[in-house]
């Protein structure tokens, strides 16, 4: 049995996992430090800093608790799944080459594309979002120049090399995480009386119907931009292709994102539901002058909160935008590679850099923004409602890979010792992170059913991403002739 298995684990660590050498290889110039920021940097952003507030108005704070701890625990479960392939097969177009090889290439195809609409929609939806954080300091500015200025940064950072995008998403995660960690100990000491006025202790957890408030539904609601909240972590996937020594750095990276998506998630909704009634209307304004982050540090007399807080934010969408272009860079990168995209968008500089594919990606991003200026945004809306059901798209996609990949090593009688890494609960991880997904999709806007008439307009808005995905897949599948991969052919060669 032995003797069928892949390389040794000696040359898998070796970084020479490409089955090509040429030239046209990317850099593995990303250190397990980065990647770790990276995963981690993934899930901080304004989900936590300002949606964190409208999460516990909603369901009160033991419903947003719950919420995000059940997404977290599946993100989880993916984060396992997707160390194991990334281990194995460090490659830069990650579930969308997994897809190729371990289910159908008309899947890989799908994915592929899927995912990088996803990121260069993003980049779109960070442009805009950092043209409202600088109206906070410069009120009477025109929009478009904060715009260009952080298109310009990101596109350098991406462009000048794989180490200087890694290097920015380190010092950019770190500021998140630093605060986060302040935070938490900040409101700590004023729920006990050391800081502040009087202890808070538990009371707030007594008012109205808390901790859980408005039931199952509002839970339901919560659940789903609990979801929106952590996509992002599966970059740790793409990013792969350019670490120097996957075998080590992907399960050191994945082993850790759990116990942190426990402490800065669950800790700073439990710190924020303590210390801020549920029924407090500040809570439901995405506003950077209230989010609950602000109101916290305001309460514990820390001056500027306001300001530090929107630089804070500053940097997390500056950080998105940034990771947005890389993944989506890459991920067009591999298309182009497998014949799935024009072949001009296949070529490296001599730092290793896409350029081809990061312009096209850059171009995309920014005409989406400027979509936003015409006819009251209704365009850049429906691109951003497609983008926002594309990353749990992606996720499915992780899932269905990872049980593929794992059955057809097995299959093939390959010795699952031999795995750099061995993913955790296997079969219960894929299948749990698949029926959440699928949950959450379909969920997508149950309320357009609740009312007397079902609002259509609504369900189209909410699941356009859904028959755009299907399109690719079936379309290219239809094309291309494609057929579901038997376990015993799947290409496990690296």
């Amino acid at each position: 049995m032995q003797s069928q298995t892949a390389r040794p684990l000696e040359d898998i660590n070796s970084g020479n996992h490409t089955a090509k050498k040429d030239s046209n290889e990317l850099k593995r110039s990303l250190k397990s430090r980065h990647l770790t920021m990276i995963s981690l940097g993934g899930t901080i952003g304004t989900g936590l800093f300002l949606a964190s507030g409208g999460a516990i108005h909603s369901a009160g704070p033991g419903g947003a608790i719950l919420s995000y701890l059940v997404i977290g625990v599946m993100v989880y479960f993916l984060m396992q799944s997707l160390a194991e392939m990334g281990a194995y097969m460090p490659v830069a177009g990650s579930f969308s080459t997994y897809a190729t090889k371990f289910v159908d290439p008309a899947l890989g195809f799908a994915l592929g594309w899927n995912y990088w609409y996803n990121w260069a929609i993003t980049i779109a939806a960070e442009l805009a979002a950092v043209t409202m954080i600088m109206k906070f300091w410069f009120p009477h500015t025109p929009s478009i120049i904060w715009s260009a200025i952080f298109l310009v940064i990101m596109f350098l950072l991406n462009y000048l090399s794989v180490k200087g995008f890694g290097e920015a998403e380190y010092w950019f995660s770190l500021i998140k995480v630093v605060t986060v960690i302040i935070f938490i100990v900040t409101g700590t000491l004023m729920i006990f009386g050391i800081m502040g006025d009087q202890a808070i202790g538990f009371k707030n957890f007594t008012v109205g119907d808390a901790p859980f408030h408005g039931g199952f539904m509002a839970m339901l609601g919560i659940f789903m931009a609990a979801g929106f909240s952590f996509q992002g972590t599966e970059l740790l996937g793409v990013a792969a292709g350019e670490t120097d020594d996957p075998g080590k750095s992907i399960p050191r990276a994945v082993k850790s994102v759990f116990w942190r998506i426990l402490l800065f998630y669950v800790l700073a909704i439990l710190v924020i539901g303590l210390l801020i009634p549920y029924t407090n209307e500040n809570l439901a304004n995405g506003d950077v002058s209230v989010s609950p982050f602000t109101l916290i540090f305001q309460k514990a007399g820390i001056a500027f909160a306001a300001s530090v807080m929107n630089a804070v934010i500053l940097t997390a969408v500056l950080s998105a935008g940034n990771s947005g272009m890389y993944a989506s860079t890459r991920m067009l990168w591999d298309l182009a590679r497998q014949g799935k995209a024009p072949k001009f968008l296949g070529k490296l500089n001599k730092n290793g850099v896409p350029v081809n594919a990061l312009i096209v990606t850059t171009l995309v991003g920014t005409l989406a923004f400027l979509a936003s200026f015409f006819g009251d945004g209704t365009v850049y809306v429906w691109l951003l409602n497609a983008s926002g059901m594309s990353g749990f798209i992606a996720w499915l996609g992780i899932a269905i890979c990872h049980y593929r990949f794992r059955r057809a090593y097995v299959a093939q009688g390959k010795d699952l010792n031999l795995l750099p890494f061995k993913s955790k609960l296997f079969p219960f991880g894929p299948i749990f992170a698949f029926a959440v997904c699928a949950f959450v999709v379909l969920g997508q806007n149950y309320s357009a059913f609740m009312g007397d008439h079902i609002d259509w307009n609504g369900l189209l808005v909410s699941y356009i991403g859904l028959p755009l995905f299907l399109i690719l897949w079936l379309g290219y599948k239809f094309t291309k002739k494609t057929k579901v991969t038997p376990l015993a052919k799947c290409d496990l060669e690296v």
